[in-house]
């Protein structure tokens, strides 16, 4: 249902619908000896550190125009590192149309919109096959929003936060918020797929998969990249230094790998 600003407006008290934006990013790499795994693991630890997690976190509470509330976070041993950002309704600058259009966010600049009752996590989980030579990298973000902004908004800060080869994204609304004369909203603004929401110097860059579920406001995509590099996913080595049939070989590992975290099931066994 599309509303005008003057409808939007007529609710009984505030916005409460639930908006939630998952994303699941994951980061592929061929590490040949023990060594270099190791040596992945420590990179991918300092990269993406709780500091630098923080900072991606506020950068998204700037876009979807938070108030920072609390903010915890914490490096684990052996690995990996969680933020979790509860924030409350921000400064309200201005109420712009354009926030109830399926299209990409801002990168942080701007502090638009409500919102209250929401919070922002990040979780890494680097890992690696003992026996393959694969590393992966994957960060899993949660974006859950209550008032008039989409979550969506920020998608393309997130995107470009993070060096990507698969991506999962899930959106979700959930509850209802009640307009004046009684009638309920299970939505409050038009979306026909997440894609909308990606910038299209991105699209061109992944191959695409939606699965929506339109009448229970689901909507989930998953993304691919195309072109590939095999110099991009060596760690601490070249392609020039390998042999073609060894390159060959590395090559089929990393794209069986991405093409099973792509389709989410196990298919070169």
């Amino acid at each position: 249902m599309k509303l005008t600003p003057e409808q939007r407006i007529e609710l009984h008290g505030f916005n409460n619908l639930t908006k939630s934006l998952s994303f699941n990013m994951y980061d592929i790499c061929f590490t040949k000896t023990k060594k270099d795994r190791e040596a992945y693991i420590e990179y991918i630890d300092e990269q993406y550190n709780a500091d630098r997690l923080t900072e991606i976190l506020q950068h998204v509470a700037n876009i979807i125009g938070a108030h920072v509330l609390n903010i915890a976070k914490q490096d684990y041993v052996p690995q990996g590192a969680s933020v979790t950002v509860l924030v409350s309704e921000g400064p309200v600058v201005e109420v712009p149309a354009e926030s109830y259009e399926e299209s990409p966010g801002p990168l942080p600049d701007n502090v638009v919109i409500q919102l209250d009752k929401s919070h922002i996590t990040v979780h890494t989980y680097p890992e690696f096959h003992p026996d393959e030579g694969i590393s992966t990298f994957r960060a899993d973000i949660d974006v859950s929003t209550c008032g008039e902004i989409s979550p969506l908004k920020a998608l393309n800060y997130l995107i470009r936060s993070f060096e990507t080869d698969v991506m999962s994204i899930d959106y979700r609304v959930r509850g209802f918020t009640r307009a004046k004369d009684g009638h309920k909203l299970f939505i409050d603004h038009e979306i026909n797929s997440i894609q909308n929401y990606i910038p299209d110097d991105l699209k061109e860059e992944f191959d695409m998969i939606d699965v929506n579920v339109y009448q229970e406001n689901i909507f989930h995509t998953k993304c691919k990249l195309k072109e590939f590099d095999l110099d991009n996913y060596l760690f601490a080595q070249s392609k020039e230094n390998l042999k073609e049939e060894e390159a060959a070989e590395i090559t089929e590992r990393i794209t069986n790998e991405m093409d099973e975290i792509f389709y989410g099931k196990n298919i070169y066994e």
